[in-house]
Order: structure tokens, then sequence, then C-alpha cells
């Protein structure tokens, strides 16, 4: 169960992290699109939680692995943006959201 403080910091990441992927696409995902689904944070804040949904998901695991090489730019880009919000910036750990896969195959095997 989380805190209402925890919620709030939750909403604000996720925010603040969709406008970053949403300028800085082009260094990750050129011409498609990355979501930021769901944010966890730890009780203590100290670690946040992202996951990421990757349209197309054909290249999801190159992207993923582009995003984790560029987590130290990214939490510095969230840190200039939340630095008088919050004390300190958590440590982000990035993780696929693939439930638009599993609809697709839901989907998939119920035309079937």
């Amino acid at each position: 169960m989380s805190s209402v403080r925890q919620s709030k910091i939750s909403r604000l990441l996720q925010k603040e992290l969709s406008e970053i992927f949403q300028q800085k696409a082009l260094l990750f995902l050129p011409g498609g699109m990355i979501t930021v689904t769901i944010v966890r944070v730890a009780p203590d804040l100290s670690v946040a939680k992202i996951f990421l949904s990757i349209f197309p998901t054909k290249q999801h695991q190159e992207v993923m692995n582009n995003i984790i090489e560029a987590k130290k730019m990214i939490r510095h880009e969230l840190g200039l943006r939340i630095k008088k919000q919050i004390r300190i910036v958590p440590e982000l750990a990035f993780y696929l959201d693939d439930s638009c896969d599993y609809l697709e195959n839901i989907e998939r095997l119920l035309k079937s």
C-alpha cells in the first residue's frame, strides 16, 4: 500500500519522465514512441521503478538498452526539472511494460 506522498511523487515522476522521453525521443527511438505507463516509488523514496511501453515493439530490447545506458543523463535531466519539489532524486530502474503485447496475444487467441 502506497502512501499519499509516494503517490504524489509517482505522478510527478511519471509526468516529468514522459516529457523527457517526448523531447529526447530521437536519441532512443527515431520514428517511435516511448510511453511511461507506471511509476512505483519505494517507501523511502530512494528508488523508482519505471515501466515503459515502446512502440513499435520490434526494437524494444535495443531501445531498453539505450535507455539503461543513458540512465545518468535521464536522472540528471529529471533532477533539474524537480529540484524544487523533492530533495533527493530517486535512483531510476527501467522495466519493459509488455501489457500491449499481452493484449494483442489475447485478442489474436480470441479471434482464432
